[in-house]
Protein backbone atom coordinates (compact mmCIF):
# COMPACT_ATOMS: atom_id res chain seq x y z
CA UNK A 1 0.00 0.00 0.00
CA UNK A 2 1.28 3.30 -0.93
CA UNK A 3 2.21 6.28 1.33
CA UNK A 4 -0.70 8.66 0.04
CA UNK A 5 -3.13 5.90 1.03
CA UNK A 6 -5.32 5.16 3.56
CA UNK A 7 -3.61 2.79 6.28
CA UNK A 8 -6.03 1.16 8.45
CA UNK A 9 -4.66 1.30 12.19
CA UNK A 10 -6.61 0.26 15.42
CA UNK A 11 -8.31 -2.60 17.30
CA UNK A 12 -10.60 -4.85 15.81
CA UNK A 13 -12.37 -7.76 18.08
CA UNK A 14 -13.42 -10.75 16.67
CA UNK A 15 -15.72 -13.34 17.29
CA UNK A 16 -13.46 -16.10 16.16
CA UNK A 17 -15.82 -19.15 14.75
CA UNK A 18 -15.17 -22.64 15.69
CA UNK A 19 -12.87 -25.00 12.81
CA UNK A 20 -10.59 -22.40 11.60
CA UNK A 21 -7.25 -21.22 13.25
CA UNK A 22 -6.53 -17.51 14.69
CA UNK A 23 -3.84 -17.38 11.36
CA UNK A 24 -6.66 -17.91 9.57
CA UNK A 25 -8.64 -14.98 10.78
CA UNK A 26 -5.61 -12.85 10.44
CA UNK A 27 -5.59 -13.86 7.10
CA UNK A 28 -9.10 -12.59 6.21
CA UNK A 29 -8.89 -9.26 7.97
CA UNK A 30 -5.62 -8.52 5.80
CA UNK A 31 -7.71 -9.54 2.44
CA UNK A 32 -10.43 -7.28 4.26
CA UNK A 33 -8.92 -4.45 5.17
CA UNK A 34 -6.22 -4.38 2.36
CA UNK A 35 -2.86 -4.45 4.45
CA UNK A 36 -0.35 -6.87 5.60
CA UNK A 37 0.03 -5.42 9.05
CA UNK A 38 -2.19 -7.63 11.10
CA UNK A 39 -1.77 -9.52 13.87
CA UNK A 40 -3.45 -10.79 17.02
CA UNK A 41 -2.96 -11.66 20.84
CA UNK A 42 -4.15 -14.30 23.17
CA UNK A 43 -4.36 -17.60 20.49
CA UNK A 44 -7.47 -19.50 20.22
CA UNK A 45 -7.59 -23.08 19.04
CA UNK A 46 -9.32 -24.29 15.69
CA UNK A 47 -11.93 -25.47 18.36
CA UNK A 48 -12.02 -22.48 20.37
CA UNK A 49 -14.59 -19.79 19.40
CA UNK A 50 -15.26 -16.17 20.88
CA UNK A 51 -13.23 -12.90 21.37
CA UNK A 52 -9.61 -12.78 19.21
CA UNK A 53 -8.48 -9.38 19.70
CA UNK A 54 -6.85 -8.36 15.82
CA UNK A 55 -4.30 -5.24 16.00
CA UNK A 56 -4.08 -3.65 12.30
CA UNK A 57 -1.30 -1.31 11.30
CA UNK A 58 1.03 0.76 13.93
CA UNK A 59 -1.48 -1.36 16.74
CA UNK A 60 0.10 -5.06 15.74
CA UNK A 61 3.31 -3.16 17.16
CA UNK A 62 1.55 -3.90 20.59
CA UNK A 63 1.48 -7.37 20.69
CA UNK A 64 4.58 -8.21 23.08
CA UNK A 65 3.35 -6.34 26.00
CA UNK A 66 -0.23 -7.60 26.26
CA UNK A 67 0.73 -10.66 28.14
CA UNK A 68 -0.97 -9.63 31.56
CA UNK A 69 -4.32 -9.41 30.19
CA UNK A 70 -7.38 -11.56 32.37
CA UNK A 71 -9.47 -13.30 29.96
CA UNK A 72 -13.22 -15.01 30.75
CA UNK A 73 -14.05 -18.42 28.99
CA UNK A 74 -17.00 -20.54 28.96
CA UNK A 75 -16.09 -24.06 28.79
CA UNK A 76 -17.55 -27.88 28.40
CA UNK A 77 -16.12 -29.87 30.70
CA UNK A 78 -16.81 -33.93 29.65
CA UNK A 79 -15.83 -36.26 32.34
CA UNK A 80 -14.71 -39.55 31.54
CA UNK A 81 -11.90 -39.59 28.72
CA UNK A 82 -8.82 -38.47 28.50
CA UNK A 83 -7.18 -37.49 25.07
CA UNK A 84 -3.52 -36.59 23.75
CA UNK A 85 -4.73 -33.50 23.31
CA UNK A 86 -6.74 -33.24 26.36
CA UNK A 87 -9.67 -31.66 24.21
CA UNK A 88 -12.44 -33.35 22.43
CA UNK A 89 -10.63 -33.82 19.29
CA UNK A 90 -7.37 -35.76 20.91
CA UNK A 91 -6.86 -38.99 20.33
CA UNK A 92 -8.63 -41.03 22.85
CA UNK A 93 -5.99 -42.72 26.17
CA UNK A 94 -8.74 -43.51 28.63
CA UNK A 95 -12.15 -44.31 29.28
CA UNK A 96 -13.97 -44.37 32.58
CA UNK A 97 -18.04 -45.03 33.23
CA UNK A 98 -17.28 -43.72 37.04
CA UNK A 99 -18.48 -40.43 37.07
CA UNK A 100 -18.31 -38.98 40.56
CA UNK A 101 -21.33 -37.01 41.80
CA UNK A 102 -22.27 -33.13 41.12
CA UNK A 103 -21.19 -32.33 44.28
CA UNK A 104 -17.93 -34.30 43.55
CA UNK A 105 -17.29 -32.28 40.48
CA UNK A 106 -17.90 -28.59 42.18
CA UNK A 107 -15.71 -29.57 44.97
CA UNK A 108 -12.74 -30.71 42.54
CA UNK A 109 -13.33 -27.20 41.08
CA UNK A 110 -13.27 -25.28 44.14
CA UNK A 111 -9.52 -26.49 44.49
CA UNK A 112 -8.49 -24.72 41.40
CA UNK A 113 -9.71 -21.24 42.73
CA UNK A 114 -6.27 -19.09 43.33
CA UNK A 115 -2.63 -18.72 42.29
CA UNK A 116 -1.82 -22.29 41.09
CA UNK A 117 0.70 -24.47 38.85
CA UNK A 118 0.15 -25.62 35.53
CA UNK A 119 2.22 -27.81 32.83
CA UNK A 120 1.73 -26.49 29.33
CA UNK A 121 0.51 -29.48 26.81
CA UNK A 122 2.24 -30.92 24.35
CA UNK A 123 -0.51 -29.62 22.04
CA UNK A 124 0.73 -25.98 22.42
CA UNK A 125 2.55 -23.03 20.08
CA UNK A 126 5.23 -22.68 23.18
CA UNK A 127 8.35 -23.58 21.73
CA UNK A 128 11.37 -25.71 23.17
CA UNK A 129 14.77 -25.36 21.75
CA UNK A 130 12.79 -23.17 18.93
CA UNK A 131 10.43 -25.84 18.05
CA UNK A 132 6.81 -25.96 18.83
CA UNK A 133 5.44 -28.09 20.90
CA UNK A 134 2.70 -29.65 18.85
CA UNK A 135 5.47 -30.05 16.15
CA UNK A 136 7.05 -32.29 18.53
CA UNK A 137 4.21 -33.72 19.44
CA UNK A 138 2.72 -34.70 16.11
CA UNK A 139 6.18 -36.55 15.72
CA UNK A 140 5.98 -38.73 18.59
CA UNK A 141 8.15 -36.69 20.82
CA UNK A 142 7.19 -35.84 24.42
CA UNK A 143 9.64 -33.57 26.41
CA UNK A 144 9.53 -32.27 29.82
CA UNK A 145 7.73 -28.75 30.39
CA UNK A 146 8.51 -26.84 33.16
CA UNK A 147 5.31 -25.89 35.00
CA UNK A 148 3.79 -22.29 34.99
CA UNK A 149 1.99 -19.79 37.61
CA UNK A 150 -1.47 -19.00 36.69
CA UNK A 151 -4.01 -17.80 38.66
CA UNK A 152 -7.84 -18.67 38.68
CA UNK A 153 -9.77 -15.77 39.83
CA UNK A 154 -13.34 -17.40 39.36
CA UNK A 155 -14.49 -20.82 38.51
CA UNK A 156 -18.21 -21.68 38.34
CA UNK A 157 -19.13 -25.05 37.39
CA UNK A 158 -22.72 -25.85 36.33
CA UNK A 159 -24.01 -29.43 35.27
CA UNK A 160 -25.76 -29.67 32.23
CA UNK A 161 -28.34 -32.75 31.84
CA UNK A 162 -25.83 -35.11 31.01
CA UNK A 163 -24.24 -36.83 34.41
CA UNK A 164 -20.90 -36.51 32.54
CA UNK A 165 -20.86 -33.31 31.21
CA UNK A 166 -20.57 -29.48 32.87
CA UNK A 167 -20.10 -26.30 31.60
CA UNK A 168 -17.25 -24.09 33.76
CA UNK A 169 -17.15 -20.04 33.36
CA UNK A 170 -13.52 -19.39 34.11
CA UNK A 171 -11.86 -16.08 34.87
CA UNK A 172 -7.77 -16.45 34.38
CA UNK A 173 -4.81 -14.91 33.97
CA UNK A 174 -3.21 -14.85 30.69
CA UNK A 175 -1.07 -17.86 29.85
CA UNK A 176 -3.77 -20.30 31.03
CA UNK A 177 -4.60 -23.48 29.26
CA UNK A 178 -8.77 -24.07 29.80
CA UNK A 179 -8.27 -27.65 28.61
CA UNK A 180 -5.08 -28.61 30.70
CA UNK A 181 -7.73 -27.00 33.78
CA UNK A 182 -10.39 -29.29 32.18
CA UNK A 183 -7.71 -32.76 31.86
CA UNK A 184 -6.52 -31.60 35.48
CA UNK A 185 -9.89 -31.22 37.09
CA UNK A 186 -10.72 -34.83 35.61
CA UNK A 187 -7.65 -36.09 37.04
CA UNK A 188 -8.10 -35.02 40.29
CA UNK A 189 -11.87 -36.66 39.88
CA UNK A 190 -9.75 -40.04 38.92
CA UNK A 191 -12.45 -40.55 35.95
CA UNK A 192 -10.28 -38.33 33.54
CA UNK A 193 -11.27 -34.85 31.55
CA UNK A 194 -11.45 -33.35 28.73
CA UNK A 195 -12.51 -30.10 27.16
CA UNK A 196 -15.10 -30.48 24.70
CA UNK A 197 -15.95 -26.63 23.98
CA UNK A 198 -14.39 -23.37 24.65
CA UNK A 199 -15.99 -19.73 24.16
CA UNK A 200 -13.77 -16.70 25.11
CA UNK A 201 -16.44 -13.74 26.18
CA UNK A 202 -13.90 -11.53 27.60
CA UNK A 203 -9.87 -10.42 27.03
CA UNK A 204 -8.62 -7.54 28.83
CA UNK A 205 -10.91 -4.86 28.60
CA UNK A 206 -12.86 -6.16 25.41
CA UNK A 207 -16.23 -7.90 25.53
CA UNK A 208 -17.83 -10.14 23.16
CA UNK A 209 -20.90 -8.14 23.29
CA UNK A 210 -18.68 -5.72 21.45
CA UNK A 211 -17.06 -8.34 18.70
CA UNK A 212 -17.53 -8.54 14.97
CA UNK A 213 -18.29 -12.02 13.22
CA UNK A 214 -16.45 -12.52 9.81
CA UNK A 215 -19.55 -12.85 7.95
CA UNK A 216 -20.42 -8.78 9.65
CA UNK A 217 -17.44 -7.40 8.28
CA UNK A 218 -17.38 -9.25 4.76
CA UNK A 219 -20.80 -7.43 4.14
CA UNK A 220 -19.63 -4.38 5.12
CA UNK A 221 -18.50 -1.31 2.96
CA UNK A 222 -14.47 -0.43 3.49
CA UNK A 223 -15.34 2.76 5.12
CA UNK A 224 -17.85 1.12 8.02
CA UNK A 225 -15.32 -1.48 8.40
CA UNK A 226 -12.83 1.75 9.55
CA UNK A 227 -14.77 2.82 11.50
CA UNK A 228 -15.27 -0.26 14.01
CA UNK A 229 -11.54 0.18 14.61
CA UNK A 230 -10.97 1.29 17.99
CA UNK A 231 -7.88 3.26 18.35
CA UNK A 232 -4.65 1.78 19.88
CA UNK A 233 -4.85 3.75 23.42
CA UNK A 234 -7.75 1.47 24.09
CA UNK A 235 -5.21 -1.28 24.63
CA UNK A 236 -3.54 0.17 27.39
CA UNK A 237 -6.88 2.11 29.09
CA UNK A 238 -5.79 0.26 32.46
CA UNK A 239 -2.39 2.81 32.32
CA UNK A 240 -2.41 6.02 33.70
CA UNK A 241 -1.67 8.72 31.24
CA UNK A 242 1.00 11.57 31.36
CA UNK A 243 0.45 14.72 29.21
CA UNK A 244 4.19 15.80 27.98
CA UNK A 245 4.79 19.66 27.51
CA UNK A 246 5.93 19.73 23.48
CA UNK A 247 9.44 20.09 24.52
CA UNK A 248 9.42 17.22 26.21
CA UNK A 249 7.57 14.98 23.91
CA UNK A 250 10.14 16.12 21.07
CA UNK A 251 12.93 14.78 23.67
CA UNK A 252 10.82 11.26 24.34
CA UNK A 253 10.69 10.94 20.95
CA UNK A 254 13.83 11.18 20.50
CA UNK A 255 15.06 7.83 22.80
CA UNK A 256 15.83 10.31 25.60
CA UNK A 257 14.48 9.50 29.30
CA UNK A 258 11.99 12.64 30.46
CA UNK A 259 13.13 12.67 34.28
CA UNK A 260 10.05 12.43 36.35
CA UNK A 261 11.06 15.75 38.92
CA UNK A 262 11.01 18.03 36.02
CA UNK A 263 7.22 16.90 34.48
CA UNK A 264 6.37 16.12 38.23
CA UNK A 265 5.39 12.64 38.27
CA UNK A 266 5.79 10.10 41.12
CA UNK A 267 5.76 6.68 39.33
CA UNK A 268 7.45 4.19 40.71
CA UNK A 269 10.53 2.37 38.72
CA UNK A 270 8.63 -0.61 36.26
CA UNK A 271 5.31 1.39 35.73
CA UNK A 272 3.97 1.54 32.41
CA UNK A 273 1.97 4.92 31.54
CA UNK A 274 0.33 5.97 28.14
CA UNK A 275 2.14 9.23 26.90
CA UNK A 276 0.19 12.00 25.41
CA UNK A 277 1.20 15.18 23.42
CA UNK A 278 0.37 18.59 24.65
CA UNK A 279 -3.04 18.40 23.18
CA UNK A 280 -3.84 15.26 24.42
CA UNK A 281 -2.97 12.84 21.66
CA UNK A 282 -2.13 9.27 22.36
CA UNK A 283 1.58 8.46 21.23
CA UNK A 284 4.02 6.20 22.84
CA UNK A 285 4.05 3.57 25.73
CA UNK A 286 6.26 4.86 28.63
CA UNK A 287 8.05 2.69 31.36
CA UNK A 288 9.73 3.87 34.40
CA UNK A 289 13.02 3.28 34.89
CA UNK A 290 16.38 4.17 37.53
CA UNK A 291 19.11 6.51 36.17
CA UNK A 292 22.53 7.74 37.77
CA UNK A 293 20.39 10.83 38.15
CA UNK A 294 17.04 9.56 39.30
CA UNK A 295 14.37 8.24 38.02
CA UNK A 296 12.68 8.55 34.23
CA UNK A 297 9.95 7.63 31.78
CA UNK A 298 11.17 6.16 28.51
CA UNK A 299 9.13 5.43 25.79
CA UNK A 300 9.50 2.07 24.80
CA UNK A 301 6.80 1.89 21.90
CA UNK A 302 6.32 4.42 19.62
CA UNK A 303 2.61 4.35 17.78
CA UNK A 304 2.20 7.42 15.75
CA UNK A 305 5.04 9.86 13.95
Amino acid sequence: MSENKFEPNGVLIVNKPAGITSHDVVGKIRKLYGTRKVGHTGTLDPLATGVLVVLLGRAAKAAEYLVADTKTYRARLTLGITTDTEDITGKILTESGEIPSAEAVVGACEKFIGKIQQIPPMYSALKVDGKKLYDLAREGIEVERKARDIEIFRLECTNTDKANEYDLLVKCSSGTYIRTLCADIGATLGCGGVMSALHRVQAGGFEIENSHTLEELEALEMSERNNLLAPTESLFEELSAVKLPAFYEKLCRSGCEIYQNKIKTSFEVGTRVRLHTQSGEFFALGEVREYENGTAIKAIKTFSL
